[in-house]
């Protein structure tokens, strides 16, 4: 890697954008073929109707809604962060471009895992518990890896820190819009929920990767990772909160 050339290093890129490209234009040939909705299907015409002004009030009215605003925008903050780990190996852990990728990659497969592995768990309890239970671990390991305790020799160490983080990112982000009916939200205003919810939710992607970019530009090298993982446990922190009370409300309102 340390001796590849400038076109060498496109001809792979090139390679690895084609595959990408390939694969989501099969992806997209399946849907179109294959996920239909037929008259047989039953679809209740109440699921499927045009929605309203008067839905997107009766949204905004229910408190559930803000707090899963919160959920997924702190919920997505930690996601994007997630982003930085190949490069923390190569900064910080003095790992290789290759053995760096392959910390991204050990996150990508863990990714369907734990999705599968997490909603079996939430099926027997409640999603909004799980959730809490999330954003704890992503507190717990945005701050061990701010404090800098991290060392390149610790390898178990770091691997399983990384290990704790994707369990709480990647559960959150597997469960939060599965928390929208202990939360109340009316069967057939679902799908107007999930876009409000995801208007602010997702606005990481607009601000996550400007603020990212200053925090390791202006600290190089470990400190400026340090600075994104206490940011990251700032808004743990707000989704625990969230969470916690979003978990509590919807277990009061379940009580008989």
């Amino acid at each position: 890697v340390s001796s590849s050339s400038l076109e060498e290093s496109r001809a792979a890129f090139r390679i690895v954008i084609l595959f990408a490209s390939i694969l989501v234009g099969i992806i997209g040939v399946l849907v179109f073929f294959f996920l239909k909705i037929t008259d047989e299907d039953n679809i209740d015409s109440m699921l499927v109707r045009k929605p309203g002004i008067k839905d997107f009030k009766t949204l905004l009215k229910l408190f559930s809604i803000w707090l899963l605003m919160i959920i997924v925008l702190c919920a997505y903050v930690g996601y994007k962060v997630t982003d930085i780990f190949t490069l923390y190996a190569h900064e910080v852990m003095n790992y290789d471009q290759v053995e760096s990728a392959w910390v991204g990659t050990y996150m990508l497969y863990l990714r369907p895992i734990l999705g599968v592995v997490v909603g079996l768990y939430a099926d027997r309890t409640r999603a909004s518990l799980v959730i809490w239970i999330g954003f704890l671990l992503m507190l717990l390991g945005s701050v061990f890896f701010g404090s800098g305790i991290l060392a390149p020799s610790l390898v178990v160490l770091f691997f399983m820190s990384v290990t704790a983080m994707a369990i709480g990112v990647y559960g959150i982000r597997s469960l939060y819009f599965a928390a929208l009916q202990e939360g109340n939200v009316p069967l057939a205003i679902t799908g107007v929920a999930v876009g409000l919810i995801s208007f602010i939710g997702y606005t990481p992607d607009i601000f996550m990767g400007p603020i990212t970019g200053y925090l390791l530009d202006s600290s190089p090298g470990e400190l400026g990772h340090r600075h994104v993982f206490w940011m990251l446990s700032c808004f743990s922190a707000v989704g625990l909160l969230a969470s916690v009370v979003f978990y509590l409300r919807s277990k009061r309102k379940s009580t008989p």
